[in-house]
């Protein structure tokens, strides 16, 4: 009797079996079986440079200007005309605004990319020049006065919407989406890491809307009227650029 009662017990803790389904041609396939595996991406477009790691660059240009430029906030403000779209590698760090790379930023990326990658299946390039603008300075306690300043060091100017560096080869965005990050964080303005796909995706998300706009009184339409007056209060920059960049900064709100 307690043979019988323990293998009853036994027989009521099993689950029953999982039914098998008809697949195609009314052949019955077993559940337990299948797996449905991922096809692994494709790398045959891609093609490595001859030297996969930042190349250094130099403090102070090959050939340094004897003028001292006046500092000009046209160097920084409004969308960038190039660099703006990748050219050979699949992910990279887009700025959001504009600024000035000195030396020891583009060091920084040099570094910090060079000891995350692999350059056996990833390679970096440099989507932005050598510091090439002067940036004068006083020495301290100087007094005021006697003229503008000797040249104290070099910097890059960066527009918003350009590449600042490109990453690419055998990788998953999620390999080097980390320290691309980290290198974002020390820019010196808002800057993210994106991929192709990614980059598109932003685009298409403004155009989509700009076009589907809901609201008549856009910047543009206003400062066409005139309304108010206000185009004496407004600088030909914002005429040309409808308020959407003011100073370095680019305001992706304004439609």
């Amino acid at each position: 009797m307690g043979t019988s009662m323990a293998a009853a017990m036994f027989r009521w803790r099993l689950r029953p079996p999982l039914p098998a389904r008809a697949g195609p041609a009314g052949v019955t396939v077993p559940r337990a079986g299948l797996k449905k595996y991922v096809m692994p991406p494709d790398y045959s477009g891609i093609i490595f440079p001859e030297k996969p790691k930042l190349k250094f660059m130099e403090k102070v240009p090959a050939v340094p200007k004897v003028r001292r430029e006046p500092r000009q906030l046209r160097d920084i403000r409004g969308p960038s005309r190039e660099a703006t779209d990748f050219i050979q590698g699949q992910y990279g760090i887009l700025a959001l605004g504009g600024g000035y790379l000195h030396w020891g930023h583009l060091e920084m990326i040099r570094l910090t990319i060079g000891r995350s990658m692999d350059p056996k299946s990833m390679f970096a390039i440099w989507r932005v020049p050598a510091p090439y603008k002067p940036v004068t300075r006083k020495s301290l306690g100087h007094r005021m006065g006697g003229g503008k300043g000797p040249i104290d060091h070099y910097v890059t100017a960066v527009k918003s919407g350009r590449l600042v560096v490109e990453v690419g080869g055998r990788c998953e965005f999620g390999e080097v989406k980390p320290f691309l990050t980290q290198v974002a964080k020390k820019l010196p303005f808002p800057a993210v890491p994106v991929s192709r796909d990614s980059l598109q995706r932003m685009r298409q998300e403004e155009e989509e809307k700009k076009l589907n706009n809901q609201n008549p009184w856009t910047f543009e339409r206003v400062v066409t009227a005139n309304m108010l007056g206000m185009r004496k209060y407004l600088s030909p920059y914002d005429l040309r650029l409808h308020g959407r960049y003011w100073g370095k900064f680019f305001l992706k709100h304004r439609v």
